[in-house]
């Protein structure tokens, strides 16, 4: 029997930074993502999101919000950002099967990314397969979100995408 083994189609697909506005917002994520689901055909799909929760309501406002098409005359490159520097290390983590996705939640300090000057922590990565967000609308098996929180409580969010290929070192370490 032939082993599905992974490998990164994008090295860093995208970066999302979560800037705080006027109100302050923690991560949002839960440990139990089964009050939802990501299929549009869902009674609690994205369209309804807004509708779950009374602190929910502002998904149904948005416009740039999981899950995400990011299609060729959306998508801007930012090159003034410079080379990613990240300084990642060996740390404790827990796994946790959160329904919907994969969560390694880091115990010990594993590191951090530099984007413009800001240091951001990696705090957690998880995976969704098939991917939550899209590109020109094609969904790929795997998607890695490697979730980093800077000392001011901005989120910073690297998303990888996966195709079925040969193996990924970054899984395999």
């Amino acid at each position: 029997m032939a082993k599905l083994q992974m490998k990164p189609l994008f090295c860093i697909l995208f970066i999302v930074i979560i800037l705080q506005h006027s109100r302050p917002t923690k991560s949002q994520e839960v440990e139990d993502e089964s009050e939802f689901s990501y299929s549009e055909n869902n009674e609690r799909g994205p369209s309804r999101w807004g509708e779950i929760h009374e602190e929910w309501g502002a998904c149904s406002n948005g416009t740039m919000q999981s899950p995400i098409d990011m299609f060729n005359q959306r998508v801007q490159i930012v090159s003034h950002l410079g080379k990613l520097k990240r300084s990642y290390k060996p740390a404790n983590a827990t796994l946790r099967n959160r329904g919907h996705d994969m969560m390694l939640r880091f115990d010990g300090d594993a590191g951090a990314i530099e984007i413009n000057g800001t240091e951001y922590a990696l705090q957690q990565c998880h995976w969704h397969s098939p991917s939550e967000h899209t590109i020109n609308g094609r969904r790929f098996d795997l998607e890695a979100h490697l979730v980093h929180e800077s000392a001011d409580g901005k989120i910073a969010v690297i998303g990888i995408m996966y195709k079925i290929g040969r193996p990924d070192p970054f899984l395999l370490s």
